[in-house]
């Protein structure tokens, strides 16, 4: 499986984001963005996830499924964590397991760590254990890619190495992980596409 983007561009409020964007992400690969604030970075996988519409060029995911729109074969995980502060952290991901179409809650709250917490709102969670709940979709209802946008905000080092596990453990398994962070995910990303140098990749 692989992600080619070919000439993306994206223009946003009548501001050029970015433009002439290629580049290739492999299977079991990950993808790490780098670049400086207004780079482009949380743009681009937004753009990947649907969110956005592209100015120009192509994003096509050879090895997925072609009848799916490629929004809908992805995990995204942006600034916020998506979750309903009423429901229970139980609940939350309950609902996220109807949103997606089926998924285990007891494999995603085991790896996010979450078991002694499923009883209590979301709304009482701390920020770290309101952020492993957020994250806990990806490990709940499998998707090839995932966008991580700065994912190990308000992790403590124990919930990072959690988080780390996860994605060595999507990426061994032939997935796809692109991720934009400042903060390292404990996990070796073999390819770096940086915004800042005119979408160089290493």
């Amino acid at each position: 499986m692989e992600l080619i983007s070919h000439n993306l561009g994206c223009i946003r409020g009548g501001r050029e984001i970015f433009d002439g964007l290629s580049f290739a992400s492999k299977a079991g690969k990950g993808l790490l963005l780098t670049g400086p604030n207004g780079s482009g970075k949380s743009t681009l996988l937004r753009v990947i996830a649907g969110f956005l519409p592209a100015a120009a060029g192509t994003l096509e995911l050879h090895g997925g499924d072609e009848e799916v729109p490629l929004g809908e074969q992805c995990h995204y995980v942006g600034h916020l964590n998506g979750i309903k502060r009423s429901l229970t952290v139980s609940e939350n991901l309950d609902f996220w397991v109807d949103y997606l179409g089926g998924g285990d809650v007891d494999s995603a709250m085991a790896a996010f760590d979450l078991d002694s917490l499923a009883g209590i709102p979301a709304g009482l969670l701390s920020a770290g254990q309101a952020r492993r709940l957020g994250l806990a979709r990806i490990a709940l209802a499998y998707r090839p890619l995932w966008l991580l946008d700065e994912p190990t905000v308000s992790l403590d080092t124990g919930s990072q190495k959690l988080l780390a596990r996860v994605i060595k453990d999507h990426l061994s398994g032939g997935g796809l992980v692109i991720a934009a962070t400042h903060a390292p995910l404990g996990v070796k990303f073999t390819q770096t596409l940086n915004l800042g140098s005119a979408g160089e990749r290493s």
